[in-house]
């Protein structure tokens, strides 16, 4: 059997980048709030929660949409403006509510999570370097 790769290049894999705490607890958060998310529009479209003028289906695409947006900044979160528009999201999940009122139950249960994802993991990810840098002088130099 041949074999696809040549194993004489001396080239070492690729290190993955290291994710901090925020990054991490924020993604998980942003993925499984997008379900929820398009579950959501379903809802707006069942319940024919929009106004008149504005066609049922508009729920569904919404939804989509925004459960599309989510799953996207998860991806992005090693950035920090990405952590300002998963805020923007959180904001958006709650005027939600205006359309349907249980969802407002929803924007509390997954704002807290993110709120505590973003805070404690900011907190975590700077008591990490903190001990990075005690690791690296071992004698307080």
């Amino acid at each position: 059997m041949e074999q696809l790769t040549d194993d004489s290049s001396s080239e070492p894999p690729r290190q993955r980048r290291a994710r901090g705490a925020a990054e991490s607890l924020g993604s998980i958060v942003l993925g499984f709030e997008s379900i929820i998310v398009f579950l959501g529009g379903l809802v707006v479209f069942g319940l024919r929660a929009l106004p008149d003028a504005v066609a049922p289906w508009w729920g569904i695409v919404g939804g989509a949409v925004v459960a599309l947006v989510m799953i996207a900044i998860s991806g992005l979160l090693r950035h920090r403006w990405a952590f300002a528009v998963g805020w923007a999201l959180q904001a958006l999940l709650l005027l939600s509510a205006f359309l349907v009122p249980a969802m407002l139950f929803v924007a509390l249960i997954f704002g807290g999570m993110w709120a505590y994802a973003t805070i404690k993991g900011a907190s975590l990810d700077q008591r990490n370097a903190q001990l990075a840098r005690e690791a690296k002088n071992p004698n307080g130099e």
